[in-house]
């Protein structure tokens, strides 16, 4: 696990339930002795730092694209990157919310210069 402090705005559901019936239902787990909805703190700090790590990992790649595909424009490459991140969601086992922060994230972080990114120190 990470010491890195969880920003507010990393999903507290990584993978909300849905479930069947005409009544309101929650999908809750019991932890010593608790009824839990969603992640604990544990475990959100430990989905941050898996997301985090890919995050950093796709930057790299996004970089080393831009110099290889010069004829992509940024915005192509990143539609491209989120693509296979979402195709690759399952076998990554990434949530939904969590695919769509890690995209934020890269979107955020791509500078239309020559460097592409910017520097990935700031994300802690």
């Amino acid at each position: 696990m990470s010491d890195a402090k969880v920003p507010d705005d990393f999903p507290r559901m990584a993978f909300p339930a849905s479930l069947a019936g005409a009544q309101a239902k929650l999908a809750a787990r019991m932890i010593d002795g608790k009824c839990i909805v969603g992640l604990t703190e544990a475990e959100r700090a430990e989905r941050y730092a898996m997301c985090l790590d890919l995050f950093r990992q796709l930057a790299v790649y996004c970089r080393r694209k831009a110099i290889e595909l010069p004829a992509r424009s940024p915005n192509e490459l990143l539609d491209w990157v989120e693509r296979g991140v979402r195709n690759k969601q399952a076998a990554w086992q990434l949530g939904g919310p969590e695919v769509d922060w890690i995209v934020e994230q890269m979107r955020q972080s791509y500078k239309t210069t020559l460097d592409g990114f910017e520097d990935l120190g700031n994300l802690k």
